[in-house]
């Protein structure tokens, strides 16, 4: 059968692919911008007959229609590998449950122990070999394909084909159901604005980039502000090899900072697994060679990131406590985001010859609590252990973190907080036994 016929015969309605899900099925849905928003309507319009579908995602934009239809949880349990705003909403409401793991071994964990009943994707629409590219987010999703009992794709032609790299499309035969959507616009991210803090923290990490370096921008306005100042700036034959591609990622390319020349894999390519930005940024992506499109297991893979030397990975944190234990994804109990790639990097960076991993925060939150503290809020999450930090930069410095002592990084730590706060902190340092006598702190 040829493609065109195959195309025709797997092609149906929304209504008609959804039935494919059963009471008791592990439903898992496409990543970040390629989350099958259409497809997720349909299925939530089936609560009354279904139960105990459990359905995961990761990074949903918006609201999840099957979390938002079953208030009771019912008929469909919606979990997450990582929070969008909207995932973190329903968590709220006690509609949405985190998964733990690491974003690179997350193709292993399918391969090992998940056994998905229906896979259902955005894709870009299918070329003439009878490829659905997987556009904007690779990501997980060649690894859940393998294993799903069903595989349902919504195309959407104003999805961006996204060149690989590796494991970024899906074959027709590989597919059962072919849906065509609404064709409304990916989701789209503005670029953060940034304050005059971020961009103060910005010019200090930027000092520390020196020619050649391969940069990794974790999500959020100050990693973005450093992209962007980098994209002004003077550096020369940066690389990129990162998890998340954003507009600061085009900028730095279109400036000439950023031309992979001095890359040892993956040379004059920037490295990514999934994308999240503006519509620019899409179209920048549509078909360009200059981007390698690759499932996570090789962008966040410590043997493939470190192969590059001069890796800087730069990733916001929440909260830091003067032993060094890094907070990225929970205020407390309340799950933000997730551990996404954040520790995959600041790993990895170490291990790349003159790498740097940076964690940068502003010193107060809401301009009166303060994100170094004494130990961590009851119940938040270690994302970065002590024993792996490196560098952590506020608007008053940098410090290296790395193979020093618990008084010296409380010292380190505190030299960096806010003014206002650091006698406090010498005080709890103090009682907790990690401060001595001659420390000093300007």
């Amino acid at each position: 059968m040829n493609i065109s016929s195959q195309y025709h015969s797997k092609l149906c309605s929304a209504e008609q692919a959804v039935k494919a899900v059963k009471s008791g099925d592990w439903v898992d849905y496409g990543h970040f911008a390629m989350a099958p928003t259409y497809l997720d309507l349909f299925l939530a319009g089936r609560a009354p007959e279904l139960h105990d579908v459990k359905v995961r995602c990761l990074n949903f934009p918006g609201l999840a229609a099957v979390a938002v239809v079953d208030p009771h949880r019912e008929h469909f349990i919606y979990n997450s590998w990582h929070f969008s705003a909207g995932d973190r909403i329903l968590h709220d409401l006690k509609l949405s449950n985190y998964i733990p793991f690491l974003y690179h071994q997350c193709p292993a964990l399918y391969e090992r122990y998940h056994e998905p009943d229906v896979f259902m994707t955005k894709v870009a629409p299918i070329d003439r070999n009878g490829y659905f590219n997987f556009s904007a987010s690779n990501s997980v999703h060649y690894a859940i394909a393998r294993k799903a009992k069903k595989v349902i794709v919504e195309v959407n032609d104003q999805a961006p084909v996204c060149l690989g790299g590796c494991n970024e499309s899906i074959h027709i035969s590989d597919v059962d159901y072919i849906v065509e959507t609404d064709h409304q616009p990916l989701m789209q991210i503005p670029v953060p604005g940034s304050s005059d803090t971020d961009r103060q923290i910005a010019e200090t990490i930027v000092e520390m980039i020196e020619d050649g370096s391969c940069i990794q921008l974790g999500i959020g306005a100050m990693p973005n502000a450093v992209g962007m100042m980098i994209a002004q700036s003077d550096l020369k034959d940066l690389g990129g090899h990162t998890e998340m591609l954003v507009d600061a990622y085009m900028e730095m390319y279109l400036s000439g900072r950023m031309n992979g020349k001095r890359k040892s894999i993956d040379k004059e390519k920037m490295t990514y697994t999934f994308a999240l930005g503006t519509k620019k940024l899409y179209d920048f992506m549509h078909l360009n060679p200059a981007l390698a499109s690759c499932s996570v297991d090789y962008t966040n893979s410590l043997n493939m990131i470190a192969q590059n030397d001069k890796v800087v990975s730069i990733n916001n944190a929440i909260e830091i406590d003067l032993y060094g234990q890094v907070c990225s994804e929970s205020a407390g109990t309340r799950h933000i985001s997730g551990t996404g790639g954040q520790l995959d990097f600041i790993n990895a960076s170490f291990y790349s010859r003159g790498g740097k991993g940076i964690i940068c925060l502003t010193s107060l939150k809401d301009k009166t609590k303060s994100r170094i503290v004494p130990t961590l809020a009851p119940g938040s999450i270690v994302t970065v252990p002590r024993t792996m930090v490196n560098y952590v930069v506020t608007e008053y410095g940098a410090v290296n973190l790395a193979g020093k002592s618990t008084w010296e990084r409380a010292e380190s730590l505190i030299s960096i907080a806010h003014p206002s706060v650091r006698d406090e902190l010498i005080r709890q340092a103090g009682a907790m036994n990690i401060w001595v006598k001659t420390s000093k702190i300007s």
